[in-house]
């Protein structure tokens, strides 16, 4: 381990979600918890605030836990706030989701002053939350350093700088430049250590900084081979790359028993992209090792990569929730927007799964509602589909993503000011809704999933 001469504490923040709703999908900071693990590794002292944290001890005294279900996928805490001004006339409460304000306020209060302070972000109409994060933390430590980075900062950079109050906004890859802007803060050099942003080069992620930590999360590759319209992880992660598979499994062995963790999500864009020299390795050598857990895939797995023997490894290993990306049976619209599957490879992939073992309720395919121009039978024909190759439908509302080729086309058909207000990307307002898709439609279509 490399180390510095102290000069002051690092924090460390995931904020609150302020949004119409909001629900636990195994999400943990992943990238600040990799930055948290490679400051550590330098020597820093850090401190950690997950103003998303269920198990918050305060929190739990209080309330008790937020529901979960078997998978520890479930509800945050929660209390109703005033709507931002922009969003008023759209008829639903906003919460903020968390731990208190107060509770936050203390945690602040029982620690010393840091020198330096990450923030993350991560949807761009979240960015209401790393905002009261600064607020707060400038008025307690007004001398510390603020740095905010993650998906908001990197898409929406201009805002960010305009009106976060953050001293320091950093978009893109925040492992490639933290350490250097970090050492600068805290006036430290470490002339002769390079540091690489490719995971296989790094600590693992500081999960040992939740004192209870219910599920894993872990990262196989970097960034994905496809350019899909809507989609902005091109952006976010530059170039495709992947981890050794024997690194991985040592990182799923750490976390099962040292931590003993049972459920772990992978947030790969591309899990199963080139699975002859990565996934399939990487299976077999989990199943050589007899480490058993059940895994999950809430990003979504590219059909047009699976096999039957893609299939049998995953049934056999473990994996309880697969999902895949299908967006719309729509033919042109499948070409024009990424060209990532076919019906019929959506078809042929199900197939495999339903063989190797997975039931339909196993099985969701995400179809992409709200589109610019899409109207509401697109959705329609394709959750008509998807049942009929034996999965579930598992409806995606559209949120513009600021820097992707779709960008345009949503700015031109909505009603909403998408470039001058973030809090207009939420997926939740249907942002491209038309009289061929409107509210009413989209309620529609939800109820009739659940029915």
């Amino acid at each position: 381990m490399f180390h510095v001469k102290q000069n002051g504490s690092i924090l460390l923040v995931n904020p609150w979600i302020y949004d119409f709703a909001a629900f636990d999908l195994w999400a943990k900071p992943l990238g600040l918890l990799y930055i948290a693990g490679l400051l550590r590794n330098r020597g820093y002292e850090i401190e950690y605030i997950d103003c998303l944290d269920i198990h918050h001890p305060q929190m739990v005294r209080e309330r008790g836990r937020p529901r979960r279900k078997g998978y520890h996928q479930g509800h945050f805490f929660k209390e109703n706030i005033n709507k931002p001004p922009a969003l008023d006339d759209i008829p639903r409460k906003y919460s903020r989701y968390g731990i208190t304000e107060e509770a936050f306020r203390e945690r602040l209060e029982a620690m010393g002053e840091p020198r330096v302070v990450l923030v993350t972000s991560i949807m761009t109409y979240w960015y209401p939350g790393p905002f009261h994060v600064i607020r707060l933390i400038k008025e307690r430590y007004p001398k510390s350093f603020v740095v905010m980075g993650g998906i908001y900062a990197t898409l929406c950079p201009d805002h960010a700088r305009t009106y976060s109050k953050a001293d320091y906004v950093l978009p893109g890859d925040g492992l490639a430049k933290i350490l250097g802007i970090v050492e600068g803060l805290m006036g430290v050099s470490s002339p002769g250590i390079t540091q690489s942003s490719h995971l296989d080069g790094l600590a693992y992620p500081a999960f040992d900084l939740y004192p209870i930590l219910d599920y894993g999360c872990i990262l196989t590759s970097q960034g994905c081979p496809y350019r899909c319209d809507y989609c902005a992880s091109w952006k976010i992660t530059r170039g495709f790359s992947h981890r050794d598979p024997q690194r991985v499994v040592d990182e799923i062995e750490l976390w099962q028993s040292t931590f003993k963790v049972n459920d772990i999500a992978f947030y790969d864009d591309a899990l199963l992209v080139d699975s002859e020299g990565h996934f399939i390795p990487m299976v077999k050598e989990l199943l050589r090792r007899g480490i058993r857990c059940r895994f999950h895939t809430p990003n979504g797995i590219h059909g047009r990569e699976l096999s039957d023997e893609i299939a049998s490894l995953m049934y056999e290993v473990g994996f309880k929730t697969v999902r895949l990306g299908l967006e719309t049976t729509n033919a042109i619209r499948q070409k024009s927007t990424g060209d990532k599957i076919t019906n019929r490879e959506m078809e042929r992939a199900v197939t495999y799964l339903r063989q190797a073992g997975f039931s339909r309720e196993d099985i969701g395919v995400y179809v992409l509602a709200g589109l610019p121009g899409q109207r509401v039978s697109e959705v329609e024909e394709s959750i008509k589909f998807v049942r009929a190759c034996g999965a579930t439908p598992k409806l995606a509302e559209y949120s513009p993503v600021p820097q992707t080729p779709l960008w345009e086309a949503a700015g031109r058909v909505s009603e909403f000011n998408l470039r001058g207000e973030p809090l207009f990307h939420n997926n939740s307002i249907l942002p491209c809704r038309w009289e061929e898709f409107t509210w009413e439609d989209l309620n529609e279509l939800k109820l009739h999933l659940r029915n």
